[in-house]
């Protein structure tokens, strides 16, 4: 419990000061152990998914946050709270969309309502609308030490409103992506086009020639590996679940493969020699 509480108290330290390198360095390095508290065990999964979180290991860090957030006990709303914060922030980092169950939550509804509407602008593609909601809630984000992150969530709007562009046009010239997007020039819309055909997050073509970027026809998605992905994502989630439920279990001890220690056996072997003393004195006496 010591040992729990001591880590989670150095790693509490040197997050306040950003020092994420050492905190993962000494988690690295700290010895491992059984969680024996809860609250501990939950702290530690928080701060591990703020490490993660900073250095870009997402999934990992969207596993951590949301395990801790599971496990916390339902008075520790703060903490848990907390936990949804950066969570919501991690999955729109990896392009998901958080469900609307969790901002409609009755006691996060209000904590909850500056990521509301950062996750409705990062959904929509809407760059104007996304700024606004930065500035409108930068103290939030601010005291949340959240605000790098967000700064990070930039370049996921502007994928989400090309692949919208790409869906609803066919043919679009450049310096109307440059216009919806709110850009400064035409090779600023030109350089991200590209960099998003690379990635893979719209299917087009630049004709530079004209200036224009041609979406291709869409086809259908179930010809192609993405419902499998999905499904095996899934499955991997429930697999992931069911083997923390057993690892959750508390078993007895097993009593009858423990072997006996030398008290007992020496007892019951001087109890064996009596019986046996006494049998003896019985069959004389017969």
């Amino acid at each position: 419990m010591l040992q729990e509480t001591l880590l989670n108290l150095l790693l509490r330290n040197y997050l306040h000061y950003s020092l994420y390198d050492q905190a993962e360095k000494l988690r690295s390095k700290a010895p491992r152990f059984e969680a024996h508290s809860n609250q501990q065990f939950c702290r530690y999964l928080f701060y591990l998914g703020k490490i993660q979180t900073i250095q870009l290991e997402y999934t990992d860090a969207k596993e951590s946050l949301l395990q801790a957030a599971r496990k916390a006990p339902i008075a520790s709303l703060g903490f848990r709270v907390q936990c949804n914060k950066w969570a919501i922030i991690v999955r729109l980092l990896l392009g998901e969309i958080p469900e609307r169950s969790i901002f409609t939550q009755k006691e996060m509804e209000k904590p909850l309502r500056p990521y509301f509407e950062l996750t409705s602008a990062v959904r929509i593609g809407d760059l104007e609308l996304f700024g606004n909601v930065q500035e409108k809630f930068s103290k939030t984000f601010a005291k949340d030490r959240t605000h790098n992150l967000i700064v990070r969530l930039r370049h996921n709007v502007i994928r989400t409103a090309l692949r919208n562009i790409s869906v609803s046009y066919w043919r679009i010239s450049l310096q109307d992506v440059a216009q919806k997007l709110r850009l400064d020039s035409v090779a600023d819309a030109e350089s991200i086009v590209a960099k998003a055909i690379r990635d893979g997050a719209i299917e087009a073509t630049i004709d530079h020639k004209n200036g224009l970027m041609v979406s291709k026809e869409t086809g259908d998605i179930y010809s192609t590996n993405e419902p499998q992905t999905a499904f095996n994502s899934r499955i991997a989630f429930c697999l992931n679940m069911h083997n923390e439920a057993v690892r959750a279990l508390r078993y007895p001890p097993n009593t009858h493969k423990e072997k006996e220690n030398e008290e007992k056996r020496r007892e019951k072997k001087q109890q064996e020699e009596e019986l046996a003393k006494y049998m003896a004195e019985e069959d004389d006496d017969f």
